[in-house]
């Protein structure tokens, strides 16, 4: 459950610059199951540790649009409305390696305006974080706000 917010902002309560509040998310091999079950992605290197690292990854690695909707979470947490999200690309730099040591990883989400576009929209470059690593790069959000 995301933490309690502030009012959904508005065009004019932000400035290129502003921090959005940034977030630590946990994963789990569970969660990993989880989203495979969700999304049809049951692809080894997701879930199953030999397989993983039999194929020269160091252990089972999260699906790469988990990582991308978790990191989005920050904004659309932020903006009050998931819908309110216009546009929203990354690209994926390393993976998030998940350990199965009952901690799992963390994905630590930091996010600021970077612009302000007509109609009321922002950009919004998010950075994701995992073991210290940059695990999207290129992450951009085009949001609409009140």
């Amino acid at each position: 459950m995301p933490p309690a917010a502030d009012p959904s902002p508005t065009y004019d309560d932000v400035d290129v610059g502003t921090a959005l509040p940034g977030r630590m998310f946990p994963v789990r091999r569970v969660d990993l199951v989880r989203y495979a079950g969700a999304s049809g992605d049951f692809n080894p290197i997701h879930w199953n540790e030999r397989f993983a690292k039999s194929v020269g990854l160091p252990d089972v690695i999260a699906h790469g649009m988990f990582t991308m909707a978790t990191a989005i979470r920050v904004v659309t947490d932020w903006a009050g409305d998931p819908a309110s999200v216009l546009d929203y690309g990354v690209r994926f730099t390393k993976p998030v390696v998940v350990p199965d040591n009952g901690d799992g990883a963390e994905i630590a989400v930091a996010a600021k305006v970077t612009e302000k576009l007509p109609d009321n929209r922002v950009a919004v470059e998010i950075e994701a974080v995992s073991h210290e690593r940059k695990v999207l790069g290129r992450a951009r959000a085009i949001v609409r706000l009140s």
